[in-house]
């Protein structure tokens, strides 16, 4: 393999994996946009996707319609976490909120293995997502699942922009993250809009937990804890509530992570968490509002 096809194949690699960083952050944004909350549960409606895909391709269902059931339920988990843990606690103290968040947490992922227990599960992958595609003599490979992950993150991000941007929702919503109170003053039902908000955001969770599944090849119940803390990292270089900087960041993310993984000795490999996490720090000290966002409006 020359240095120009291995190069490539990293390329592939990247895109792929901050395919998924990407729709986990973009939803992170979208809630902190609007209601300027740090969802920690986001990770574990990833998981309620997966394991509702899962469960509906044990029964018979195909996959691409027992996917659209995984985003389905999770975005049905976000509304009710909105509804019974968040609203209540809406115009507590930060402090109160992050633990509701926390809280809402531990008892997904406790109920996750209540249900399914602790042990992986394999996820159900039909044959024809797995084929591999070869270029360049073999040289270069990409699967179906690669393919398929990028085309819905492209889908939904345009979906998306065109929902925030065109639609009477959407622009509520951006009037509602910019200035909460002003919204309401002009007669926007803002309960409304959050609520809207939570269903997006975690149906990209949904969708992210899916595609996460399906490329690592298991679900169990924590495994929305490492795509949040490195959805969480790329949403803090693009900047909390713009959606085109968590896309900027998941990204950039996942080309970081090859590129440690593939073109640094291999005595650094174990650290890249530790790298990807000293980013983090770095962001926060020297450059706290991110790559796109100089302020905490829901933007694209």
């Amino acid at each position: 393999m020359s240095g120009f096809e291995y190069i490539l194949q990293q390329v592939i690699n990247a895109v792929s994996l901050g395919s998924l960083y990407a729709l986990v952050a973009v939803g992170l944004s979208i809630v902190f946009g609007v209601l300027k909350l740090t969802n920690f549960a986001h990770g574990d409606v990833m998981m309620v996707g997966a394991f509702t895909t899962v469960l509906l391709i044990g029964v018979g269902v195909p996959f691409i319609p027992a996917l659209f059931g995984g985003i389905i339920a999770s975005a049905i988990a976000g509304f009710l976490i909105e509804r019974i843990a968040y609203r209540p606690v809406r115009n507590a103290p930060d402090v109160t909120r992050l633990l509701t968040s926390l809280a809402v947490t531990y008892i997904l992922e406790n109920v996750g293995i209540l249900i399914f227990t602790s042990s992986p599960h394999n996820f159900p992958l039909p044959d024809s997502l797995n084929e591999s595609w070869q270029l360049m003599g073999g040289a270069i490979t990409f699967t179906n699942i690669n393919i398929l992950t990028l085309a819905l993150t492209l889908l939904s991000l345009v979906g998306l922009g065109w929902f925030i941007t065109k639609t009477t929702l959407g622009l509520g919503m951006r009037a509602a993250s910019e200035d909460m109170s002003a919204a309401q003053l002009v007669g926007l039902d803002v309960n409304r809009l959050i609520v809207v908000a939570f269903i997006v955001a975690s149906a990209f969770a949904g969708l992210a937990g899916v595609l996460w599944a399906a490329q690592a090849g298991v679900v169990q119940p924590q495994m929305g804890f490492t795509p949040l803390l490195k959805a969480f990292v790329a949403a803090i270089i693009g900047g909390f509530g713009s959606i085109s900087g968590a896309l900027v960041g998941g990204f950039m993310l996942g080309a970081l992570e090859i590129l440690i993984v593939a073109f640094l000795p291999d005595a650094i490999t174990p650290y890249r968490d530790a790298i990807v996490f000293s980013l983090l720090i770095a962001f926060l000290l020297f450059r706290p509002g991110g790559l796109m966002q100089p302020n905490r409006e829901i933007k694209l």
